[in-house]
């Protein structure tokens, strides 16, 4: 992930019940306990793009809906380029020089890639995983953030 800001502390463990927004039907959000499912994140960040955005490696222990999505924002660290959670603070718009802001302004999706899926095959028992690289275009937005 590509997030708005620096987590601090730099890695640690999002615990919050994801259901939906009750302002916003088409949006998830972390709800009071009781009203929506159990969903853990665990993050770490991997590199600091300045003051005003990190690369983030997410970790999930449950999956739900937009989970990464919605813990990041939780924290405070929304994805770029994400228009339902992705809103950037003007002081973390500010935080990046001209043309890093303009990269993460003009992103045309969220910044989230799966590196590594895995689990356990349904009927057969054995472990199935798959890898796949950055994509061009985050490796991009990447290296226009790095200060």
């Amino acid at each position: 992930a590509v997030a708005w800001g620096r987590p601090s502390p730099a890695a640690g463990r999002i615990e919050g019940p994801i259901g939906r927004d009750p302002k916003t039907r088409k949006r998830m959000a972390v709800v009071r306990a009781g009203s929506g499912k159990p969903a853990v994140t665990h993050y770490e960040t991997e590199r600091a793009l300045g003051l005003g955005a990190s690369v983030i490696a997410c970790r999930l222990e449950t999956g739900r809906t937009h989970q990464i999505r919605v813990h990041l924002a939780h924290i405070g660290h929304p994805l770029i380029g994400d228009p339902l959670y992705g809103r950037a603070t003007p002081a973390r718009r500010k935080a990046l020089p001209e043309g890093a802001r303009r990269a993460a302004d003009g992103f045309p999706r969220q910044a989230l890639h799966a590196g590594r899926l895995a689990f356990t095959h349904p009927t057969r028992g054995e472990e199935m995983v798959f890898d796949c690289p950055i994509p061009a275009d985050m490796t991009a937005l990447i290296a226009a953030l790095a200060p």
